[in-house]
């Protein structure tokens, strides 16, 4: 390192941002993430060790991914090196791994190559890596926000431990304000601000678990107040919530918090929570999700999860679909949660989703036999010379049940039986009507 880049980071420590400043050092300052990072555990031993393998780190934004890849980078006597998925290119891959060759032929010293965001590399690019994270040329810590198992190849993630960080505890969040807070040196200290527990509290909820966002609020309201009158800067519920202006949903609408949520919504609906089930719509539409994905999915539940319990249930969301798409948000949802809570409230029966199913699968696998001929088409001429529609038993000819009793399945099927309805709500009525008119 020359002068230049010496005075550089020196320049850099001072000017750049808090959650950049704040970010641990060591094992031990680091906050959360107890389950993966706590005194015995495997993860904890092997950086505590310097005897780290390949790994994967998961989780959301500003969980602490990039934090302990710091960490490692502090404590081992490995090379480390740094590359960012989004930026790199195979160039840049190339010349990390041709290093790394060098110095563990020339040192002995081989090199932990950490990249973060590592599911922007595409599928060749992840190829590339894997006969030196193999051979242990390198060693691999990849950072990701999607899950590993959908963006990573399945040849990396076998060669490599998955760890999952997970959104940062309430009482975590309150301890890295109270150090950011407290810390002359790396944090704020110096600015002698005061914050009222109820400001660090909202923070602490609004924040989502993400560390990143929450120093980043907390040095934006410390650098926006002036000092009062006493030379401190008060820190008040008004001001942080300035500061936050809309609390960040944790929703990438093409990532996992997107299908674990419409999961959890559909879920819902059909467990017959719908507190639940407005909880999750809430959160869709407070991230911007489409009105129209969530009514196809309200449509969906409404046919495959209530049924023939309650047949209404489908002509309230196809109508809800259609009111959206007239209205639009903010009214739209409205609409979206009068349908959530009909499905969610109605009697469920599953039964016509089941009897598709077994349908299909007769299709797929048995012989489809013919249709039997007195069912066939007869209005053609020479129809009735093949015998079609000879001998069929007209339904309204019985006058008192409008059902008359024939064979309607083809030929090896006369036993099948798809539709088995249930006991609960409108669907009670259809088990006693087929039982009545087969009497």
């Amino acid at each position: 390192m020359d002068l230049f880049e010496y005075m550089y980071e020196k320049k850099m420590e001072k000017e750049s941002p808090l959650a950049l400043r704040m970010r641990p050092l060591s094992l031990e300052e680091v906050v959360g993430q107890q389950h993966i990072i706590g005194k015995n555990r495997l993860l904890y031993r092997a950086i505590k060790a310097d005897k780290l393998s390949s790994v994967i780190l998961y989780g959301p934004p500003g969980t602490g991914k990039t934090t302990l890849a710091k960490v490692v980078a502090n404590t081992t006597s490995s090379i480390f090196k740094q590359i960012n998925a989004t930026s790199a290119g195979k160039k840049d891959m190339e010349s990390a791994i041709e290093q790394a060759k060098s110095d563990l032929a020339a040192y002995g010293r081989r090199t932990i190559l950490f990249i973060d965001e590592i599911h922007r590399f595409n599928k060749g690019q992840q190829d590339y890596l894997l006969p030196y994270v193999e051979e242990g040329v390198v060693i691999l810590i990849g950072a990701t926000t999607e899950n590993p198992y959908f963006e990573v190849n399945s040849a990396l993630i076998s060669r490599s431990s998955v760890f999952e960080l997970k959104p940062l505890e309430k009482e975590d969040i309150l301890e890295l304000i109270n150090r950011a807070l407290s810390n002359e040196t790396r944090g704020l200290g110096s600015y002698q601000a005061v914050m009222t527990e109820d400001a660090k509290e909202f923070l602490a909820e609004s924040s989502g678990g993400d560390a990143r966002t929450v120093l980043n609020a907390l040095e934006l309201s410390v650098l926006t107040t002036e000092a009062g009158a006493d030379g401190k800067i008060h820190i008040d519920l008004e001001v942080m919530q300035d500061c936050i202006q809309k609390k960040a949903v944790r929703y990438d609408k093409s990532g996992d918090s997107h299908y674990d949520t419409i999961s959890a919504f559909i879920k819902s609906m059909r467990g017959s929570d719908p507190d639940a089930a407005l909880y999750y719509l809430a959160k869709m539409l407070y991230a911007g999700e489409s009105v129209t994905f969530i009514a196809r999915r309200i449509m969906i539940c409404a046919s495959e999860d209530v049924g023939m319990a309650d047949p209404n249930a489908l002509t309230v969301a196809v109508s809800a679909s259609q009111a959206v798409h007239q209205i639009g948000m903010p009214e739209a949802q409205i609409i979206l949660a009068q349908a959530v809570v009909y499905i969610a409230t109605a009697p469920k029966s599953n039964s016509s989703y089941v009897a598709i199913k077994e349908a299909m699968k007769t299709v797929k696998e048995k012989r489809i036999g013919e249709v039997p001929r007195h069912l066939k088409d007869a209005h053609y001429s020479g129809a009735s010379k093949l015998g079609n529609g000879v001998d069929y038993k007209y339904a309204h000819s019985n006058e008192q049940k409008h059902f008359v009793s024939q064979q309607y399945l083809p030929e090896g099927l006369e036993e099948a039986s798809f539709y088995r309805p249930g006991n609960l709500g409108y669907e009670k009525k259809i088990r006693e009507y087929l039982k009545w008119i087969h009497e």
